[in-house]
């Protein structure tokens, strides 16, 4: 009986609680062709055996440790080789306690052709073993007496100084970005494989660039592999590597001689790929010195898993030929494929020196089977182009498959020929053909196109005297309704552009707009009164349409500049996509002062239909809006979602054709309900500074996504070198085409860094930094996946967390603030460093911000978290505290006082509270065998090791421990 090693503890351990399934299991197959002498190979198997005591041992615990005991020799079979031999024989299980741990299989295909298929558990077997296997087996087919090696000894371990080289560099395996990666698996489960080869002339041009970088071949695709997902993540990548733990005294014996090392390396910001795998190198060679120390066992708060990090890489070289057997052709299998992958992707390299084979193993249940395949496309790209030009910098190599460059050209091929011209043109032709329609509705007034075209040229002769015309900006600051409408039409009439201002807002912040803005004239109720309206204005046309203020993150709102072409553009394309026309009643209901209203005030009078004007005091009632609604038979609604979950309150809305959902994640849950409620449900997203929506989806039933560019639009999502990213992989959304706003209004060094040359359209084309987190789908759809940066949405209203926390730091009490979105529905959340929570917080905020930028709850802290680089963390700020009572240990009963008692002489710690996890106190598989040995002999109870897993605290293990007292009572 000898101790096991601390690697051989860790998967004992795993494979104890339930997670491995049959990934630790491996196997090599040896095709032979000729006249087998199974009698000589059934004694060569035998010999092999006997001379590797490890193919003969098994486990046990009993002792309260982990000891290798003798087993049982490993069988012999011979059958008839069938298709599913191989994938049987790799999922048959293994008693890891009794053995035996290997398994022989002579399986024939014909007279003479044969397979000898090995399958053995990973904590007696490793890469290496396969080699050993293999040789041996030659050698005693070929009648060599094979002499019997003594169990390998324990390679030295420092933990002391493995676990300070590991603090600072690995507390876990943190999140991982795979394209179509559903969840990072937990156990294993069942495995798939995808495989290809470099071939002879690539394999040979990735050798001499390995070695004109001063780097092994192993170290090259590692490389490869770490600059590939840090493509697809943008942030330092973790990739656990295989390495081996042999000595000399250990190179011809079979066992468990490999463990799994973490190497996270930061890819330089203008490095190259040679220069990177400089660095991965030193990487590995700084934590190939503490090899020997599973790193499960130095690092505290590490979960058992079949793998240590969600992507790992295991590397083979083999370089020596094929096994000589005599008198057979003997052909090597050495990579075959697992029936269980352990994590999200293991890549798996066997080198022959002439060509490199290499296979992708997932589970089809975490991660979709068509993305492990661009993976592999995304890594041979990848590669390819590192072994043309090692020299070139990361960010340049291409990643991209042809597929995905093809789908994404399509998909922003979105051109459409639209006459010139200004919006009021638009509104002249419906004015000439149907002038009697009625054009408005406003609490029981009706106006015809006629009779607001009179209006609006009257209202326009009246600006134009004082001024407005093209250049001018002209504020309105009227409530919804028709002088609201024809002041907007008035001033487009004009060739000026209007200045939108809620009159609901705080008088502070209409008066920053307007000190920002300096507008010619503001039209409010009284200068509406005082207008002297003359003779009709002719139409003029002028660059601008409007300028809409969005918040600004230095608490200064910010201007967007809406060019005439954007704002026409944005009507046309939406009116072809909804199929808009006569038939069509919009009801209008979203504030003057949020851009989307621009669409459902104008998109109506350009295509002949009714506007409905919801009058502003019934914005909250839902009742009331139902009643709107159907009195004048409204077909086309736009909302935000939690404007559509206010309306809904009302009941059901019979005879809506159309619903638009935007200005902020529409919830699944929500749309299926709007489905139900509308002929047509429409998901639309862009921001202000891309004039209104810029891209669409019609929603069904399946996920909700935000479509495709709209006409004349373009949609890239880009990493932070403004590269393509493949699909889906995260990347910044950038947004281009017609709807490219003019840009901020007096800011020109912020339009600098928001409105960039576009380099993938005409000369002078630009993009626009939306600054938004985004994802192609494999259909060319979008996925909007949040902010990049502290700026949110709340009920459709885009806020900058910044202008809050400038006001809040405005106040005497408080040093400093962090605002967060928190919770379901998400809630603006404010973190105060201030001795407390001033009493009239509130009421000075509700007097500066609009409604939708107060914060909803406010939280004391002492001090806000920093990252490492001293900034704030906004992640770690805590969720608003919940006050849940603990009851003190004493109160626990008997056996928590016991078990408590137990971890705290076993994991040498005092003070351990009921309520803590083993795995954040440091425990690891060993001290937990300890722990299960002392319950066993101290409270009478076998406690499985999966019950740890499940209740990895003292208070959770009592209560497992009392409901088995109840059970056998």
């Amino acid at each position: 009986m000898t101790a096991a090693s601390p690697a051989q503890h860790g998967i004992w351990f795993t494979e104890e609680a339930g997670l491995a399934g049959s990934a630790f299991h491996m196997a090599v197959e040896i095709w032979f062709d000729g006249d087998l002498d199974l009698d000589a190979l059934h004694n060569a198997c035998t010999a092999v055996a006997e001379r590797h005591p490890a193919l003969r041992s098994a486990f046990t615990d009993e002792a309260g440790s982990l000891q290798v005991v003798p087993g049982v020799m490993p069988p012999v079979l011979v059958t008839t080789l069938t298709e599913s031999l191989v994938a049987q024989e790799l999922a048959s299980p293994f008693d890891l306690r009794h053995g035996p741990l290997a398994r022989f299989t002579v399986a024939s295909a014909s007279p003479s052709r044969h397979l000898l298929l090995v399958t053995a558990h990973h904590i007696v077997f490793d890469g290496i073993s396969k080699a050993v296997l293999v040789a041996d087996l030659a050698a005693a087919y070929g009648g060599a007496q094979l002499a019997p090696l003594a169990p390998a000894p324990l390679p030295a371990v420092d933990l002391d100084a493995a676990r300070d080289f590991w603090r600072d560099r690995f507390t876990g395996p943190g999140p991982v970005s795979l394209p179509g990666l559903r969840h990072v698996p937990a156990e294993a489960a069942t495995a798939a494989h995808v495989t290809w080869s470099l071939g002879p002339v690539l394999s040979r041009g990735f050798g001499e660039a390995a070695g004109a970088a001063g780097v092994t071949r192993f170290e090259f695709l590692l490389t490869g592999l770490l600059t590939l997902l840090h493509r697809y993540a943008d942030q330092p990548p973790t990739v656990a590597v295989d390495v081996s733990t042999r000595s000399p005294e250990t190179a011809d014996h079979i066992g468990h001689f490999v463990n799994e090392l973490p190497i996270t390396v930061t890819a330089p910001a203008d490095g190259t790929f040679a220069a990177y795998a400089t660095d991965v190198r030193a990487a590995l060679r700084e934590a190939y010195r503490h090899r020997a120390a599973p790193v499960a066992r130095v690092v505290g708060g590490l979960r058992p898993a079949p793998a240590l990090t969600p992507v790992s890489m295991s590397y083979r070289h083999h370089g020596g030929g094929e096994a000589k057997f005599a008198g057979l052709d003997a052909t090597v299998t050495w990579m075959v494929p697992v029936t269980a992958a352990r994590n999200a992707l293991h890549l798996q390299v066997l080198d022959e020196t002439t060509d490199l084979h290499v296979s992708l193993q997932f589970s089809p249940a975490a991660i979709d089977a068509d993305a492990v395949s661009r993976i592999a496309g995304h890594l041979g790209e990848l590669l390819t182009a590192a072994i043309t030009a090692p020299a070139a910098p990361l960010a340049t190599l291409p990643v991209l498959t042809g597929a995905e460059r093809e789908l994404l050209r399509a998909v922003n091929d979105t051109a459409v020929a639209y006459p010139s011209g200004t919006v009021d043109d638009l509104i002249a032709a419906v004015v000439a053909s149907t002038p009697d329609a009625v054009a408005i509705v406003d609490s029981g007034r009706e106006l015809t196109y006629a009779q607001l075209d009179t209006e609006v040229a009257a209202v326009a002769g009246a600006l134009a005297a004082r001024g407005a015309g093209p250049g001018a900006l002209i504020g309105v600051c009227l409530p919804r309704s028709v002088p609201m409408v024809v002041t907007m039409l008035a001033v487009l009439r004009c060739g000026a552009a209007y200045l939108p201002l809620d009159v609901s807002h705080p008088q502070p912040r209409r008066a920053m707009i307007l000190d920002d803005a300096r507008p010619l004239l503001t039209v409010d109720e009284q200068v509406w009164a005082s207008l002297d309206r003359g003779e009709g204005q002719a139409p003029r046309a002028g660059e601008l349409a409007y300028v809409m203020y969005t918040s600004g993150s230095t608490g200064r709102p910010k201007g967007v500049e809406v060019t005439v072409a954007n704002l026409r553009n944005l009507l046309l394309g939406l009116r072809d996509a909804l199929g808009s026309g006569p038939a069509d009643t919009w009801l209008a209901l979203t504030s003057p002062a949020f851009d989307i209203s621009a669409l459902e005030l104008l998109l109506p009078l350009i295509t002949g239909g009714r506007l409905v004007l919801a009058p502003p005091e019934l914005a909250r009632d839902a009742v009331a809006l139902h009643r709107l609604i159907a009195d004048h038979g409204v077909t086309h609604v736009q909302a935000t979602p939690s404007g559509w979950q206010l309306l809904l309150e009302g009941g059901r809305l019979p005879g809506l054709r159309v619903a638009l959902a935007g200005g902020e994640a529409l919830p699944a849950a929500l749309a299926s309900v709007l489905r139900g409620e509308a002929d047509r449900l429409v998901n639309v997203y862009g921001p202000t500074e891309t004039t209104i929506w810029s891209t669409m989806d019609d929603v069904g039933d399946g996920d909700v996504t935000v479509g495709r560019p709209i006409a004349n639009t373009q949609a890239y999502v880009l990493d932070a070198s403004m590269r393509p990213v493949p699909l889906e992989v995260t990347g910044e959304l950038w947004l281009g085409g017609a709807g490219v706003a003019r840009g901020y209004l007096g800011r020109p060094e912020l339009d600098r860094e928001r409105f960039l040359p576009d380099p993938f359209g005409p000369a002078g084309a630009r993009l626009y930094r939306t600054g938004d987190l985004a994802r192609w789908r494999t259909d060319g759809r979008l996925d909007f996946l949040g902010r990049l940066d502290g700026q949110v949405k709340i009920r459709g209203h885009r806020v900058e967390l910044g202008e809050i926390e400038a006001r809040l730091t405005e106040h005497p009490e408080i040093s400093q603030a962090a605002v967060a979105l928190r919770g379901e529905p998400p809630r603006l959340v404010a973190y105060l460093v201030a001795a407390a929570v001033p009493a009239d917080l509130r009421a000075r905020l509700e007097a500066a911000l609009p409604s939708a930028m107060v914060p909803s709850a406010f939280v004391q802290l002492d001090r806000l978290p920093l990252t490492p680089n001293g900034k704030l963390d906004r992640a770690a700020l805590p969720e608003p505290p919940a006050v849940v009572p603990s009851a003190p240990v004493e109160d626990a009963g008997p056996i928590a006082a016991e078990l408590l008692t137990i971890w705290s002489e076993v994991l040498e710690i005092d003070g351990i509270g009921l309520d803590e996890e083993i795995f954040d106190l440091g425990g690891h598989s060993l001290l937990i065998v300890k722990i299960i040995s002392r319950i066993r002999r101290q409270l009478g109870v076998d406690v499985p090791i999966e019950v740890f897993l499940d209740t990895p605290t003292v208070r959770g293990l009592a209560e497992a421990i009392t409901d088995y007292h109840r059970s056998n009572a």
